[in-house]
């Protein structure tokens, strides 16, 4: 599913495409702008979208072997909900497996 997808599944839901286009986007912005600024968005049930930063590394180039200098960045990061991960796994959402037992 792409976004264009995405639109037309809401507007199914709010009406008309012009509608489900500016809700997706406003959406999609302000989750963009928040996490670049380095806030933390939690949706319940759905996951947690950050900043992650990279240190500097050094990595190899696979075609010639030679020594590269990588530096260090800020990426995007999301841990999806446990709604999120049990529907993805066959369950319902809120419905959670079973802790695993401490020994």
């Amino acid at each position: 599913m792409n976004k264009r997808d995405l639109i037309d599944a809401l507007s199914g839901r709010l009406g008309d495409k012009k509608s489900a286009t500016e809700a997706l986007n406003a959406v999609l912005e302000t989750i963009q702008s928040a996490v670049a600024d380095g806030d933390k968005v939690a949706i319940t049930g759905f996951g947690v979208f950050e900043k992650s930063e990279r240190p500097a590394r050094v990595a190899r180039n696979p075609a010639t072997g030679a020594e590269i200098q990588v530096a260090a960045q800020s990426v995007p990061k999301f841990r999806p909900g446990a709604d999120f991960k049990a529907l993805v796994n066959g369950g319902k959402p809120g419905e959670a497996k079973p802790a695993a037992k401490k020994k």
